[in-house]
């Protein structure tokens, strides 16, 4: 069985003040991580801060990036090695703002991606595709590709923990969700991409999200699809109260 994962992405948001204010208004208001898993991907200014707020852990605290090496002369990065040590479970790799803004390639990002596994943690792997790629018909090749790009060399073994988010970069901060029929196709091709490269029962227990605008009165359709086993969200993980009910989308 595959449990669901609500993600919020903050992305270059919240101080270390604000960051310990959010994790104090959900203690006691997100559900037991048996049932829904839940993780915000911060900052790394404020994940010790977040790390010692969450007196429940109840709420994985992820990376929003790392370094594809430990440590270095490398000015500015987040050392892998350094986020295991804190204790941080999850680190996102290969965002569309990552690739888009910072230039960074499947090469790199299999690097990350091994990087992270290296280190004792599980990578959630984004994968693209663009509204030029969208109407052109070339959907399934974008996807199929930075999905087998980012796994190039990871064994089987290591495969079988990673997380998978499906984010159409048209859809991501735009307000606009696809819907839920063309998050079920993406997320479905991800999983048979899975299928393709290592086993039918590999792919079947990964989780594969779907992230792109969404939004507590959309996210109950999204999680009822069958290849959709949770979100990553943007935006709407900003608000405590908002990301509450992402979380507990069941009740919505």
């Amino acid at each position: 069985m595959r449990i669901p994962l609500i993600a919020g992405n903050w992305k270059m948001n919240k101080t270390v003040t604000e960051a310990r204010t959010f994790i104090e208004a959900v203690q006691g208001k997100l559900p037991a991580s048996d049932v829904v898993e839940t993780a915000i991907a911060a900052p790394a200014l404020d994940l010790q801060t977040m790390l010692d707020a969450n007196s429940e852990d109840v709420l994985r605290i992820a990376a929003e990036a790392c370094y594809y090496e430990d440590e270095g002369a490398y000015t500015g990065e987040t050392s892998p090695k350094a986020l295991h040590e804190m204790g941080i479970p999850y680190t996102i790799v290969g965002h569309s703002e990552r690739r888009r803004y910072f230039n960074e390639t499947d090469d790199v990002i299999n690097r990350k991606v091994q990087a992270v596994f290296r280190n004792g943690m599980t990578p959630i792997v984004c994968c693209d595709e663009t509204m030029g790629r969208r109407e052109s018909g070339e959907k399934i090749h974008w996807v199929v590709n930075q999905v087998s790009a980012a796994l190039k060399g990871v064994s089987a073994e290591d495969a079988a923990k990673i997380v998978v988010a499906y984010e159409p970069s048209w859809a991501i901060g735009s307000g606009t969700s696809a819907s839920t029929d063309q998050a079920e196709e993406g997320c479905y091709l991800i999983r048979q991409t899975l299928a393709d490269i290592y086993s039918d029962e590999l792919a079947n227990g990964i989780r594969v999200l779907y992230g792109g605008s969404v939004k507590p009165d959309n996210i109950a359709g999204l999680m009822a699809k069958d290849n959709v086993d949770g979100v990553l969200a943007g935006g709407s993980s900003l608000n405590e109260e908002s990301f509450v009910q992402l979380a507990n989308y069941q009740n919505l």
